[in-house]
Parts: structure tokens; C-alpha cells; sequence
């Protein structure tokens, strides 16, 4: 999250983005070509966040999302309907009361887990869907170069996790955009 900016309006920014990219998919071709992340296309990379958040809400936080189309028939739809979910969830006064609790993080405030972990999601996958879909790959390096710092004390932790794939290497001299790319593994060349 930037310095001095609430949850909701970081996620604002972030999911304004990755929606961007979504509706600019020019066919239905486009939506299964290969994305970064092995065996995904970038249909799955829209199918990741939307199905795996609204579950991990509903469960720590008794949150219930709207359900839109599935990311098979509507991608567009799918992501928007979610992403417009949470969107509210934030923007909601009341949700800054409420909590999360998932036996693997503890307690968090909701709007501190929702940045944490979906707003970040998303932030990551944005380059992944960019890349299958011929459209700017570019993150912003600031929000790149403090990820990257968050990131890394929790090297063992990530990999061991599964979700993360191995390094990449990359020189020193990289700008922080690749550097964040290359330390979840994902090749940025």
C-alpha cells in the first residue's frame, strides 16, 4: 500500500488497473493465450482472483461477495462484479470494525487483510495478464520497490508456500520492476 493512502483507495487504484487491462482484451482468443504463470492463460489469471478470494472472505470475515457470471462466459462481467464487491466491502465505514481470522495469519483488520492479501494479488497478476494479452506490462516502481522490500524477509515462507516459483535471476542494476518479477519468479525477459 502507498504511504498515506487508505485500503480502499489503494484497492481503487490497483483494481481500476487490472480492470482496465480486462476490458481491453480485443477477442476470445486472446482470453487462452499462455500467461506468465505455467499452465495459466489469461482467462485463469482472472479465474485465480475471482475464485479464490471470495471464498477466503466469506470464511475469515463472514463477508459474502456478489457472484457474477462464471470467468468461463464472462470474464469481464465476472471480474467486474467481484472486483466492484470489494470495492464496496472497503468503501463500506463499518468494515474498518470488522474483522479477519484465518488460522494461517492470525487476526487482522479486514481492510488491512483485504490490502495485504487480495489488493497485492492483484497488483502481481496485473503484469501476468498485461504480458498474455499484448497490453503495457508496466507497474509502478515505486509500489514495485516497496513490494519487493515487504516481500522479502518472507522468502522461505512464499516458496515453501507453493505459490511462488523459484527466483529468477536478474542483475543487480535492475530496475525495481523487474527486480519484484524475477523474486516471484516469474521471468521478466
Amino acid at each position: 500500500m502507498i504511504a498515506n493512502q487508505t485500503p480502499a483507495a489503494d484497492y481503487r487504484e490497483i483494481a481500476g488497473r487490472f480492470t482496465q487491462l480486462v476490458e481491453g482484451v480485443p477477442d476470445d482468443a486472446t482470453w487462452n493465450r499462455r500467461s506468465p504463470v505455467p499452465e495459466w492463460t489469461a482467462r485463469d489469471v482472472v479465474g485465480h482472483l475471482v475464485g479464490w478470494f471470495p471464498g477466503f472472505l466469506a470464511a475469515g470475515a463472514g463477508v459474502t461477495l456478489p457472484s457474477g457470471p462464471s470467468v468461463d462466459d464472462d470474464p469481464v462481467s465476472a471480474w467486474r462484479t467481484m472486483s466492484d464487491g470489494v470495492q464496496a466491502v472497503l468503501d463500506d465505514p463499518a468494515s474498518a470494525d470488522k474483522k479477519l481470522v484465518n488460522p494461517h495469519i492470525g487476526e487482522l483488520a479486514l481492510p488491512t487483510a483485504i490490502a495485504q492479501f487480495f489488493t497485492t494479488d492483484v497488483f502481481l497478476h496485473t503484469w501476468d495478464l498485461a504480458r498474455a494479452t499484448g497490453q503495457d506490462e508496466t507497474l509502478d516502481p515505486q509500489r514495485c520497490a516497496a513490494l519487493l522490500e515487504q516481500l522479502q524477509p518472507l522468502d522461505d515462507l512464499l516458496r515453501s508456500s507453493g505459490q511462488y516459483g523459484p527466483k529468477v535471476a536478474v542483475a543487480d542494476d535492475a530496475d525495481p520492476q523487474t527486480k519484484l518479477l524475477a523474486f516471484i519468479g516469474r521471468d521478466p525477459r
